[in-house]
């Protein structure tokens, strides 16, 4: 209140001398505009006057007057009142008036008690809470190690002790480097990010900077450095449930805060910066370690350590706890937490009490989870170690499940999430070039050559099948289902590279940003992808060509209730409970033509067509139900994979190592590893459905082919093949 009216009061003493300077001023303007007219009309009289002294008689030099001295002296005191009414009255005026808006410094004393954020499933089960109030524990700064206290500033703010609460050189460098138009970032000091963490939001706006500036200011004249450097140990984010350094000192390492070491010490001073991604439970679970060397290489800078500590502190094993929160389907719980962080900020997700409603259907992963485990467990004679597996709703994107890796908690590779990670897809990839094909007036009977080729260029490239052999002239249809290299790079040389690459990027594939630098064997799974992008790739297939991007959030609201957002109602709230949807509207946006993805899942879903290589009672087929699928296995078998699909399920699995070594090589791609766990994960998920078959698109015509065997045929393409009796393809050895 005492803040207030002393303003009001400012403001009034402001008032007044601002009335007394808009009566200098326009009596200035005044003065300045009567002394202007009266020397043009002088002027403009000596003009005339000299005219006629001209005619008649020579101006004599002693009856010129000089007066431009008396303009340019009203010039001046014109400009200087208004520049120093502009300095003293206006601007500070403003800045009074915009320090009302402002939240007082003052809080920071009391602060606001964090809520919980909640995670839950789609039929509202918990899955985990990230919260802050509940694990923080205040300590003094004299619990603060040192090293951790010099730490700290070192990364942070060096000049800490120094400042006024802003360093005016990091924020006009911070500027300069966003010029640009980029988000407003960096050049923050300890105080700031204090500010910001306290009483303000994460929004990246000037107006927040400035304001952040101001209060930083305001607190250096409240607190003293010691006690700012206090209330940043205690209410700074460490990342997850992690809030001050007691509480992340007992989260990562199971120790109070002042039986840190420098090493320790070190790693806690970097993660401020970015928790989610230093953190060593996230996503990058090593990034931490370049981190903290940062950290580490400035406080030898700054004089507090010497080189050798700091190489013995780098040296050092850093054995982290366990994370101790309940977390159900951690992977995704993880990858829906680095969404909602990126949409909303880190406080607002850390501490906001947000209501998160996820697609997630727990039941469905936890036996998933079992049935991942449980097949890697049984194949480890194949010398596969880790698996993966992923499970949506094509036609609203919904995840149901998401196994990451076989075991979460596991230290070496637990929490790398294979779904989100990049891998090379193997021929899993084939169906956008053979998509490309059929769109480019490709039939699933025009006949392909498998046989020897080598294309030039360096070092030249000649492609070999899966088995070994060459099948000579076959089918497109036989061709896919079997998985034959040779045809598919082949095919892709004829329809062109960058005729693959603009559907791949159309129908989900996001990390094929390298045009120039791919070649033929990106049919073949040469270039990275993610399992997530795959699996908008063959629910484009499953939706008849329309694509519906992966969205695991159904709803989020904030601690007051209000809605943030909220996905658009699906007549399908739960795929595991057997609902049928034949007839459910998609929603999403068409980029392949109905009869192309139609042709393309009757050939994925062809038992009879992929006999050749995987014969007639393999793990792609579940009898009595209708499947699409189809394998992929990578160079020296490091990654083998199987994805399949009905149109209201696609399920993609993952087998291999964590460290990219290869797999045995008696593992036989749909046979053995993905398969099996595919088969068994689109088993329990289909169940209790009737028999899925896509209808006919009206583009689509039906005509017998070799040896009367029924064809599709995009309309028009019917009679552009020969189709006369062809003999089964008969495969000769390779040399």
């Amino acid at each position: 209140m005492q803040l207030i009216l002393d303003a009001l009061l400012l403001i009034v003493k402001l008032l007044i001398a601002i009335g007394d300077g808009v009566i200098a001023i326009t009596s200035g303007v005044i003065s300045f505009t009567e002394a202007l007219l009266k020397r043009f009309l002088y002027s403009t009289r000596y003009v005339f006057y000299s005219m006629w002294r001209t005619a008649v008689k020579p101006l004599k030099p002693k009856t010129i007057v000089a007066f431009h001295t008396p303009l340019l002296t009203k010039l001046r005191y014109f400009l200087g009142g208004a520049i120093f009414s502009f300095l003293v009255v206006f601007l500070p005026l403003l800045f009074i008036l915009y320090l009302q808006d402002l939240p007082n410094p003052k809080s920071l004393s009391l602060g606001d008690i964090p809520q919980t954020t909640k995670i839950y499933d789609r039929n509202g089960t918990l899955l985990y809470q990230i919260y802050a109030s509940q694990n923080r524990t205040l300590v003094p700064l004299s619990a603060i190690p040192k090293y951790f206290q010099q730490a700290t500033i070192a990364i942070e703010d060096k000049d800490f002790y120094k400042h006024p609460g802003f360093d005016l050189t990091a924020i006009v460098r911070s500027l300069l480097s966003n010029i640009s138009g980029g988000q407003l970032q960096g050049g923050s000091t300890i105080t700031q990010q204090l500010i910001k963490s306290s009483l303000l939001t994460s929004e990246t706006t000037l107006q927040r900077k400035i304001k952040e500036v101001v209060l930083a200011f305001q607190a250096e004249q409240i607190y003293t450095k010691d006690q700012i450097l206090s209330m940043y140990f205690n209410r700074i984010p460490y990342g997850g449930t992690a809030w001050g350094a007691q509480a992340a000192s007992e989260v990562y390492f199971g120790k109070s805060v002042q039986d840190l070491n420098l090493s320790e010490s070190a790693f806690l001073a970097g993660i401020p910066r970015a928790p989610t991604i230093y953190s060593p439970y996230g996503t990058s679970p090593t990034a931490w370690k370049k981190r903290q060397k940062e950290v580490l290489d400035r406080m030898v800078e700054l004089g507090y350590i010497s080189q050798k500590q700091a190489d013995d502190a780098l040296a050092k094993k850093l054995s982290f706890r366990p994370p101790q929160t309940p977390i159900h389907a951690p992977h995704f719980v993880m990858y829906v937490k680095d969404i909602l962080v990126k949409k909303y900020g880190l406080p607002m997700v850390e501490k906001g009490g947000l209501t998160v409603i996820t697609t997630l259907d727990l039941a469905l992963q936890q036996d998933a989870e079992k049935i991942v485990a449980e097949e890697v467990e049984k194949n480890a004679y194949l010398n596969l170690t880790n698996g993966a597996g992923l499970i949506t709703n094509p036609k609203n994107g919904d995840i149901l499940v998401m196994v990451g890796s076989k075991d979460f908690s596991d230290p070496t590779s637990g929490n790398v999430n294979v779904a989100t990670a990049r891998r090379q897809p193997g021929s899993s990839i084939k169906v956008i070039t053979y998509s490309a094909a059929l769109s480019n007036g490709f039939t699933a009977a025009t006949i392909l050559d498998d046989t020897p080729i080598t294309f030039r260029g360096i070092p030249p490239y000649s492609p070999v099948n899966y088995d070994g052999a060459f099948h000579g002239r076959i089918p497109l249809r036989i061709a896919l289902a079997n998985s034959f290299n040779i045809p598919a790079v082949k095919t892709l040389n004829q329809i062109g590279i960058p005729t693959f690459l603009s559907l791949a990027k159309q129908m989900g594939i996001t990390t094929f940003d390298a045009k120039d630098q791919y070649g033929l064997a990106i049919t073949l799974g040469a270039a990275e992808v993610k399992m997530v992008d795959m699996a908008t790739v063959y629910g484009v297939l499953a939706n008849g060509g329309v694509r519906v991007d992966i969205n695991p959030i159904l709803k989020v609201s904030d601690a007051t209730g209000a809605m943030l957002e909220a996905k658009a109602p699906s007549k399908q709230n739960d795929l595991a409970s057997g609902q049928a949807l034949a007839n459910e509207a998609i929603v999403g946006r068409r980029v392949l033509d109905e009869g192309v993805a139609y042709i393309m899942s009757s050939i994925l879903s062809d038992n009879q067509a992929r006999a050749l290589e995987f014969g007639i009672n393999s793990p792609l087929t579940i009898p009595g139900k209708t499947v699409s699928v189809k394998t992929g296995t990578t160079d020296n078998k490091r990654d083998n994979w199987t994805f399949g699909y009905t149109p209201s399920a696609v399920v993609a699995v993952w087998v291999g190592n964590h460290d990219n070594s290869p797999m045995s090589q008696q593992l036989a791609s749909g046979i053995t590893g993905a398969a099996p766990i595919w088969n068994k994960l689109m088993q329990r998920v289909i169940a209790n459905k009737p028999d899925e078959k896509q209808p006919v698109p009206a583009n689509v015509v039906q005509k017998n082919c070799y040896g009367g065997k029924p064809e599709y045929f995009i309309k028009g393409t019917e009679n552009s093949v020969n189709c006369r009796y062809q003999p089964p393809p008969s495969p000769t050895k390779q040399p």
